[in-house]
């Protein structure tokens, strides 16, 4: 294939996700507006604690240790799973931020950041939880945070840090997907909280991530 051609399929395989990125988006606002008409948010540091396996030789029946109450938790980091609610009851994720790849290189000759600018590639694991399906655009989902408190949201590029999310991606309920989004931030940002936000970010609740 020529390089004009393989610009071309590039060219035309971003605008075909855009297309559907805005779509999602806009259907995802139309339903939040009537779902979550009695406003409120809230945004979750807290990670979804996992039951450990009993170790070999201890007593499988014997009750955990319970711990103190008033123990404060430490905010969610990478690795780390949160469980989401959506506007709809039935519609629950829980979402782990697998990966940070700063300075991720475009998956192509023809993706590069602005100047001045660099690629962050984050992991997702997104599992639906509950009875509804997650049926979204996860682009549309997370956004990064420098020291300064300044957000930036997802470009529509793909890295080498590995493969994006289909879009929409539909997920039955029990079940998961692995993909990556990439934000395109300024070389110098300090970037020190992810966030991810079920109905293209829309939902009442956003869970929170501390990079570094």
């Amino acid at each position: 294939m020529s390089t004009t051609a393989r610009r071309t399929a590039v060219r035309r395989s971003t605008t075909r996700r855009a297309a559907a990125l805005l779509l999602g988006a806009a259907l995802v606002t139309l339903s939040a507006t009537a779902c979550n008409s009695t406003g409120g948010s809230s945004v979750s540091t807290e990670a979804k604690q996992t039951v450990a396996a009993p170790a070999a030789g201890t007593d499988a029946a014997k009750p955990a240790e319970s711990k103190p109450a008033d123990t404060a938790k430490a905010p969610a980091k990478v690795g780390d799973t949160i469980a989401l609610k959506g506007n709809d009851p039935a519609d629950t994720a829980d979402v782990t931020l697998v990966k940070v790849v700063d300075n991720a290189e475009g998956a192509d000759e023809f993706t590069h950041p602005a100047d001045g600018k660099r690629f962050v590639a984050i992991q997702f694991r997104i599992k639906a939880s509950g009875k509804k399906a997650y049926s979204d655009a996860p682009g549309n989902s997370a956004k990064v945070v420098d020291a300064q408190g300044q957000a930036f949201g997802t470009t529509i590029a793909d890295t080498k840090a590995g493969p994006s999310f289909q879009v929409p991606a539909n997920i039955a309920p029990g079940e998961s997907a692995l993909g990556f989004v990439t934000f395109e931030v300024p070389k110098d940002a300090k970037l020190d909280k992810a966030q991810f936000g079920l109905d293209s970010g829309f939902a009442p609740q956003t869970g929170q991530w501390k990079l570094g």
